[in-house]
């Protein structure tokens, strides 16, 4: 198996999002300039995935109203990855999280997950390919 860094693993994750890995309720929202809007589910799974660690949750509020839930990453250090953080305008505040199961199948984002999945897989094994090609053979 190949070991990827962390900032392998973000930049397919950022290069593999789009309009058809969003939540469906964010849709309206989702926008070039900020890919990150609608990916916090399925993109916390696939970090699950590759790194393993705990789901995180927490609520996100407008006006202290609760308007949506959002997903990341705590590893066993206790540190916290968010790769969607900047998804949030001003005007949303995201509350403390939580560890929550994982659960057994995504659900309502299950084509959204495979497919991040899928392009998040193949960008990662593009990269080690390429590595291993311009990498000098040693001599012995």
């Amino acid at each position: 198996m190949t070991a990827w860094t962390l900032n392998d693993i973000e930049r397919a994750i950022r290069s593999s999002w789009g309009v058809d890995t969003c939540a469906p309720e964010d849709l309206a929202h989702w926008r070039p300039d900020n890919p990150a809007r609608g990916q916090c589910g399925v993109t916390a799974m696939v970090v699950h995935d590759l790194l393993g660690g705990e789901l995180m949750m927490g609520e996100v509020h407008v006006d202290g109203v609760r308007t949506d839930l959002h997903w990341w990453n705590r590893f066993a250090t206790g540190v916290e990855i968010d790769l969607t953080r900047e998804q949030f305008g001003p005007d949303e505040l995201v509350g403390p999280g939580r560890p929550v199961a994982r659960p057994a199948r995504p659900g309502r984002l299950q084509a959204q997950y495979e497919l991040l999945r899928h392009r998040v897989v193949t960008e990662l094994e593009r990269g080690a390919a390429a590595n291993r090609i311009r990498r000098p053979a040693r001599v012995a």
